[in-house]
C-alpha cells in the first residue's frame, strides 16, 4: 500500500510539474513574439533616428562654416573701421575745427555786438526756444 501511495503522490507531482511547463513554455513564446514585434519596430526607428542624426551633424556642420565665416567678417568689418577712423578721423576734426573759426571769426567781424545768447526751456527732453514757450496750446 505505501507503494501505491507514493506512485499516487509521484503522478501528482508530475502532473504539476508538467502544467507549470506547459505555462512557461507558453510565457516563453508571448516574450518571444514580443521582442520579435519590438525588434521589427526598433529596426526602422533606429534606421530613421540615425538618418535623422547624421542630416543634424551636417546641418551644423555648416552652420559652423557660416559662424566662422562672419566671424572673418566681422573682424574685417572692425580692422577697417579702424584704418578709417585713423586715416579720416584725425584731419576730419581739424578741419571742423578750422572751419568752426572761420564761421566764428566772420560772425564776430560782421557784428560788432556780442551775440546776445538764447535762453532756451527743456521740456520732456527737448530744448525749446524762449519764444514759444507763451505760445503752447491750452485743453
Amino acid at each position: 500500500m505505501a507503494g501505491i501511495l507514493v506512485a499516487v503522490f509521484w503522478a501528482i507531482l508530475v502532473s504539476f510539474l508538467a502544467v507549470a511547463l506547459v505555462r512557461l513554455a507558453q510565457t516563453l513564446k508571448a516574450a518571444t513574439k514580443l521582442v520579435a514585434d519590438v525588434t521589427e519596430q526598433a529596426v526602422p526607428l533606429l534606421a530613421e533616428a540615425s538618418t535623422t542624426v547624421r542630416s543634424a551633424q551636417t546641418q551644423l556642420d555648416r552652420v559652423d562654416a557660416i559662424a566662422t565665416d562672419v566671424q572673418e567678417v566681422t573682424s574685417n568689418a572692425s580692422a577697417l573701421s579702424t584704418t578709417v577712423a585713423s586715416t579720416f578721423g584725425g584731419p576730419l576734426v581739424k578741419v571742423a575745427a578750422f572751419g568752426y573759426g572761420v564761421r566764428r571769426a566772420i560772425s564776430r567781424s560782421t557784428d560788432s555786438a556780442p551775440p546776445k545768447p538764447s535762453r532756451r526751456t527743456v521740456i520732456v527732453g527737448r530744448a525749446v526756444p524762449s519764444a514759444r514757450r507763451g505760445k503752447r496750446k491750452k485743453d
